[in-house]
């Protein structure tokens, strides 16, 4: 019988000890939600929008990192583009430049050939007229020597432009 007894004994402390510790957490529960639940809901309420946040601060960031690209894309064109129409200015200045000093040195060797002509012919001249006294000189000094006398100005011109003449006619046909 006493083990009858051991035997009930436990099973109502079993049954008693599982009310207290039932009751025991249900007034733990209650103390929770009275205490900790409201700073436990606060903590994970501001945690998920944090995380909202930092989700949506990253797609605003990749969509101005996008922005971003897309306009040092568009400076890169203008820059190329830029560099582009600098080169060709360059090119076109370089030509003109160059145009410049060739119509500048064509006019200067064109100023140089009329000077080299116009002063052949002064020289020409010069040499003509000494030979025109050369020639007289020496025609005067011929015909003195064939006529053995003196002869007036007058005819001495007149003998000189005859002779001149005669040579004038003799370098054309050359």
């Amino acid at each position: 019988m006493l083990n009858h007894l051991v035997v009930a004994e436990v099973q109502n402390t079993m049954l008693g000890n599982m009310i207290v510790v039932s009751g025991a957490f249900v007034i733990l529960l209650i103390l929770l939600k009275h205490f900790a639940w409201g700073a436990v809901s606060d903590m994970m309420k501001k945690r998920e929008n944090k995380i909202a946040n930092d989700l949506d601060s990253a797609e605003e960031s990749r969509v101005n990192a996008a922005k971003l690209e897309k306009q040092r894309q568009e400076q890169l064109m203008n820059s190329r583009s830029e560099a582009a129409d600098i080169i060709k200015s360059a090119k076109d200045s370089g030509e003109l430049s160059r145009q410049n000093i060739l119509n500048e040195t064509k006019e200067e060797v064109s100023r140089m050939k009329e000077k080299a002509h116009s002063d052949i012919s002064l020289e020409k001249e010069a040499a003509l007229s000494d030979v025109k006294d050369d020639v007289a000189a020496i025609s005067l000094q011929i015909a003195e020597k064939i006529l053995n006398k003196e002869l007036s100005p007058e005819m001495h011109e007149s003998l000189i432009n005859q002779y001149i003449e005669g040579l004038g006619s003799n370098n054309e046909t050359r």
